[in-house]
């Protein structure tokens, strides 16, 4: 990362509030926003749609490195074009959502997106990243490094309430998640070293946002 570009990274598990509180801490600021989960997503998306198994390393990593990806944060939305197609919603179906952790293990997957991610904010000159690594792997040195959690019945609650499903089942697929986000060999999901733990759970969202800005 080169002097003078300013980033802030925001880690923490599905549906712990990251994104809200991303969009809204980039909107204040006025600068950019990038939902890196929604890359790993897309990625899944072409890997299912071009009818490859999440599980071939060589045939998915052969999608990430081919795929053309656009992502832009458009009205409080990230707006996801996957090889042409507009791939927003289905990126957060449950096809997408069973395969992401399979093609987020890969190891030559997450470096040729972190490339990608780390493209992306050399060309806007900074912002906020979200995801899972963003402070311990792509951006170390980030400004500012924050860890946003919830309790897993709140962040099931929460995805119910944006796409609809049975919070019991959702409960015990995020928990899932979380088990293979953590232990995975590749940039386990984790607390970054000098990042300030947010818990989501009892707080609203400014509230949440304020509370970054004082930090700021």
């Amino acid at each position: 990362m080169s002097a003078g570009v300013r980033v802030i990274a925001i880690d923490g598990p599905s549906g712990a509030g990251k994104s809200t509180v991303g969009r809204a801490v980039a909107e204040r600021l006025g600068v950019g926003y990038l939902d890196t989960g929604a890359m790993y997503r897309a990625v899944t998306f072409a890997v299912l749609r071009r009818a490859v198994d999440p599980h071939d390393e060589a045939e998915v990593t052969e999608v990430a490195s081919t795929v053309d990806l656009d992502i832009a944060d458009v009205d409080g939305v990230t707006r996801v074009i996957v090889d042409g197609v507009d791939a927003t919603q289905d990126i957060r179906g449950r096809e997408v959502t069973e395969s992401v952790s399979a093609v987020s293990a890969i190891s030559a997957v997450r470096a040729e997106l972190v490339r990608r991610q780390r493209d992306w904010v050399v060309e806007h000159g900074g912002g906020v990243v979200e995801g899972r690594d963003i402070g311990s792997v792509v951006f170390p040195d980030a400004d500012l490094k924050l860890y946003v959690t919830a309790s897993p019945r709140v962040r099931a609650e929460r995805r119910v309430d944006e796409i609809g499903g049975d919070v019991d089942e959702v409960e015990a697929s995020i928990i899932e998640r979380d088990r293979k986000d953590s232990t995975r060999a590749d940039s386990p999901l984790v607390e970054a070293s000098g990042s300030t733990v947010l818990d989501t759970t009892g707080l609203d969202i400014e509230a949440v946002v304020s509370r970054v800005l004082e930090m700021l």
